[in-house]
């Protein structure tokens, strides 16, 4: 029987990354919340008043009151409400990784007590928090899924970087186990989330909802990827054509890239797995990832065309990369894109120098095995590619970026942050 109220839950919030920390610092200030990451030095950087991650900054950890920290799962034994906000990637054959899920799935099993609730935030497949990770729930606890404790969903929805759209400001998608679990999650969520919360009919719904999100934006940018792949073989420029395009008010406002990072380059395997696994082979889904995930040679190829056409000798030439992470204005790496243009510029004999002011250098070279420059020289670069569109690289104007270029290079500008005539090359 489900018994929580709301003046009675504690909360534990498995995983402080960048889904975590903000929901454990939000919940943090108005009801006591314990924080748990199994990384010792993550923790030991909070309790610090520091976030590697920029989400949350010093301000907003003191403001959360109630909120303290630990690696010791020991310390959740008192807590009622457990939300897991752990990361689910893809493996190297782009299958779900579901191994941080249901590792933490273990580690809160044996604390469970009849009538917790264990709630999921992380991306999954439909169906995933019913089939996989509840038996693991029942295993380890020895409780009854429905009877003893009651699990609920409510995917993440956290931009990484964007300082606009904030978790209470971001509509909160919610669900639950059984009606009564699902009120208990809404009404939870409902008292941090200011935009509000839509409370979905079934846990499978909450999950495909989540999971089509990114999927959506996925072919959107592989339909302009495309077009601008076949504006470039025409000699148009693909930003003329989309800002053109852009003055109709239902035109939707999607950019050419290199298409990375945690959610969009992953969420639809997530979604295409479960398809296959009941027997449909998915097409449209499957091409747009096809074409979003060789765009990183795409755009080696164009450079080393246009440094052969200007007599730049490839093979053991000097190129700069500006910008590492898979977005602006974030030191993210995790499943980064721009790693694709510097292995394929490798493959022709490259050299490639990367500076990026955001990303830790130890987490490049652990994650990618690369080194970071953390200062750039002038002159010294054959061609120079800026990658990511951070605010400092914004800062500077063409004739700043071309200057770390020899007297003759090729500028690639991917992000078009200079006007078409101060770059040689762009999406």
């Amino acid at each position: 029987m489900f018994t929580i109220d709301l003046d009675a839950t504690r909360i534990a919030v498995i995983g402080l990354g960048y889904v975590g920390l903000p929901l454990a610092v939000e919940f943090g200030k108005t009801r006591p919340v314990i924080g748990f990451d199994i990384k010792a030095d993550r923790i030991r950087a909070l309790q610090d008043g520091v976030d590697s991650t920029r989400e949350v900054d010093i301000a907003d950890l003191r403001a959360a009151r109630e909120l303290r920290f630990t690696s010791d799962p020991g310390e959740l034994r008192d807590c009622n409400t457990f939300i897991i906000t752990v990361p689910t990637p893809i493996s190297a054959d782009k299958r779900p990784d579901l191994g941080s899920l249901l590792g933490a799935s273990e580690t809160i099993g044996p604390l469970l007590k009849p009538g917790d609730v264990v709630i999921y935030e992380s991306t999954v497949y439909p169906g995933a928090t019913e089939e996989d990770c509840v038996p693991v729930l029942e295993e380890t606890s020895g409780l009854r899924f429905n009877r003893d404790f009651f699990v609920g969903y409510s995917p993440e929805r956290i931009n990484p970087g964007d300082k606009a759209h904030r978790l209470p400001s971001i509509i909160k998608v919610t669900s639950g186990s059984t009606p009564e679990a699902a009120d208990f999650v809404d009404t939870l969520y409902a008292s941090i989330i200011t935009a509000g919360t839509h409370k979905a009919p079934s846990i499978r719904v909450a999950e495909a909802a989540k999971v089509i999100e990114n999927t959506q934006r996925d072919l959107n940018i592989a339909l302009i990827n495309e077009l601008a792949i076949i504006f470039n073989r025409m000699q148009i420029d693909t930003q003329a054509v989309l800002e053109a395009a852009g003055t109709k008010w239902n035109f939707m406002p999607f950019r050419p890239g290199l298409v990375g990072g945690h959610c969009i380059g992953v969420d639809p395997y997530y979604l295409t797995y479960k398809a296959e696994a009941i027997g449909y082979h998915p097409q449209i889904i499957l091409a747009g990832r096809r074409l979003n995930d060789s765009m990183g040679a795409y755009v080696a190829s164009q450079l080393v065309k246009e440094m052969l056409r200007r007599r730049i000798h490839v093979s053991g030439a000097r190129v700069l990369v500006m910008g590492l992470t898979f977005k602006e204005n974030c030191p993210d790496l995790r499943n980064t894109r721009v790693v694709d243009v510097i292995r394929e510029l490798e493959e022709y004999g490259v050299r490639v120098d990367i500076h990026d002011p955001w990303a830790d250098p130890d987490e490049a070279e652990a994650e990618y095995g690369l080194k970071l420059l953390s200062e750039v020289p002038s002159g010294a670069y054959d061609s120079v590619i800026i990658a990511v569109a951070h605010s400092e690289f914004r800062a500077l104007d063409a004739e700043a970026i071309h200057a770390f270029g020899k007297r003759e290079h090729v500028l690639y500008d991917l992000k078009s942050i200079l006007a078409l005539s101060e770059a040689d090359l762009r999406l």
